[in-house]
């Protein structure tokens, strides 16, 4: 017997659990991620030192894409021990391929954790992605050996927690949101030699400025995620 209020409470009821999950596994994740940067001392640090690099990966990587998506070619990508890094590109647009790296890692979070919360089946392919451009940038891009223990180890881990495991979803979305909330811890920081060079580019406006207008880019973008997210699709019904 067909029962559109019944099927409506049903729906209802999923949609509410789904979203309770979601934010759930973001409390938990922000509460491990906060709990190890400001009350994990030493270990914290260590622990959260392959997320550091992890990040690093996606604004080198960001770098790297702005330049091919705009018609230039990567040279050389490099990954430091103390988590900087730098991107050797040619031709392409020079803005863009700047700003790709701050802004464009924000972006790769953003959808790590959109499809980790949201996708489900999309995470194992998302995961095996990852290890893809992690493995181009390791070895088309080569630059030390260093960045590409560091990828290839990555991509170890990658690919037995998609293929070996069920962990995926809550991986991608420690990857996603750890790396969103570095992003913006470090705006400040990370991305100076950036700023300084998109400011000799785009001379309208000081470094300070630029940089404060990447970050409100950021938290907008994740903003509008987390709404996203949590948008709750009316119902429909069929007869």
């Amino acid at each position: 017997m067909w029962n559109p209020p019944l099927l409506g409470l049903v729906t209802a009821y999923t949609i509410n659990s789904m979203k309770n999950s979601i934010i759930i596994r973001m409390v938990l994740i922000l509460a491990l991620y906060f709990g190890m940067t400001y009350y994990g001392g030493d270990i914290g640090r260590k622990i959260l030192y392959p997320i550091r690099l992890f990040v690093t990966f996606l604004h080198e990587f960001g770098h790297a894409l702005g330049a091919v998506v705009t018609g230039g070619w990567v040279e050389e990508v490099q990954i430091n021990q103390d988590g900087s890094g730098w991107t050797r590109t040619a031709n392409g647009n020079r803005p863009i391929t700047i700003m790709g790296g701050y802004l464009g890692s924000a972006l790769f979070g953003n959808i790590l954790f959109y499809i980790g919360a949201k996708w489900k089946g999309m995470v194992n392919v998302t995961l095996l992605l990852v290890v893809f451009s992690m493995l181009v940038t390791g070895f088309y891009w080569y630059n030390s050996i260093f960045t590409t223990a560091v990828l290839v180890a990555f991509s170890v881990a990658l690919c037995f927690i998609a293929l070996r495991t069920n962990i995926g979803r809550e991986v991608l979305m420690f990857l996603g949101l750890a790396s969103i909330m570095y992003i913006i811890q470090d705006f400040n920081v990370g991305p100076s030699s950036d700023l300084k060079a998109y400011a000799d580019v785009m001379v309208i406006l000081p470094a300070d400025i630029w940089m404060y207008i990447w970050l409100i880019v950021v938290v907008l973008l994740f903003v509008m995620n987390i709404r996203l997210l949590l948008k709750t699709p009316a119902p429909s019904y069929e007869s």
